[in-house]
């Protein structure tokens, strides 16, 4: 309910009264437009599908379904695969392979997100979750455009504990039924940014990511204080550790994010923008960043 609130007021205060968003089919797009749709009425939303060549046909059949389970106003289709060996070709030779590859997608999709709000007045939902932007597994510019970051303050987890709720109690929302179609939530989280890609190739387990990360974050522990009360791989959570300061020049660029945490990304957590001394993790540790890297 507060994220609702939360949407609601800030559209209304800003002087909006539309919101658009960008419908994959997974499970954060899903939950935001339902947010969405419940705080502003689906009838001011308009949600776009992007299609590349990495889409699959399930994905966007769960966001035709989304669409109509939440009486959204508009559902656009814009394919991407054009324009992106357009923007490719552009480059002149100068290459665009695996992230940057993925990334011009993404903020291909930015861009026309970005341009249909303006000639509708909306404002643009960025639909990333909490465990995401901890570890920056997001596109500056591209899926982290938008206005308000629905699910910034939202671990994965609880993603899908509220989707799962969200179903169980339509009503609470406004809606006839359950809004979100059972697949996005049961399918493994996939960017769909290049060939046979799910999180998990980038990232652990997201019950084992969100662990440590609530540690880390909500109760501000220490990587030896993480290790000394779990029994989680040490090589594992120096990672995330050292992932997740890496990632805060990403979190400073965000969307405005709903606090609905003690310890919510933002202005009311300050942190430094860059941590390269190696303050937290120990010179010996991994020190990987996400393949999303910028």
């Amino acid at each position: 309910r507060a994220l609702v609130e939360a949407v609601e007021g800030y559209v209304r205060k800003t002087g909006h009264r539309e919101v658009v968003l960008g419908l994959s089919g997974g499970i954060d797009s899903a939950l935001a437009a339902t947010v969405a749709a419940a705080a502003v009425g689906g009838e001011r939303v308009t949600g776009v599908m992007m299609p590349s060549r990495y889409s699959s046909v399930g994905s966007l059949d769960d966001a035709r379904a989304l669409g109509a389970s939440i009486g959204i106003g508009d559902l656009l289709e814009l394919p991407i695969e054009s324009l992106h060996a357009e923007a490719v070709a552009a480059l002149a030779g100068e290459g665009a392979t695996g992230v940057t590859d993925q990334n011009i997608q993404a903020r291909l999709r930015g861009l026309l997100l970005m341009a249909i709000a303006n000639e509708r007045n909306a404002l643009v939902l960025a639909t990333g979750n909490k465990s995401e932007l901890a570890m920056g597994y997001a596109t500056l510019y591209g899926d982290m455009n938008g206005a308000v970051a629905v699910l910034g303050d939202v671990y994965k987890m609880d993603v899908y504990a509220m989707s799962e709720w969200i179903n169980a109690h339509p009503a609470a929302g406004g809606f006839s039924g359950p809004p979100i179609p059972e697949a996005s939530i049961t399918k493994p989280p996939s960017a769909e940014l290049a060939e046979n890609q799910f999180d998990e190739d980038s990232l652990p387990p997201y019950d084992v990511l969100d662990d440590i990360l609530r540690r880390l974050i909500d109760d501000d522990q220490s990587v030896a204080r993480i290790l000394e009360d779990t029994e989680h791989e040490p090589a594992l959570v120096h990672r995330i550790a050292r992932m997740f300061d890496i990632a805060q020049f990403k979190r400073e660029q965000a969307a405005v994010i709903p606090k609905v945490s003690p310890r919510a990304f933002g202005r009311g957590r300050p942190w430094p923008i860059v941590s390269r001394d190696g303050s937290r993790v120990p010179t010996e540790a991994p020190t990987s960043t996400p393949d999303r890297s910028v």
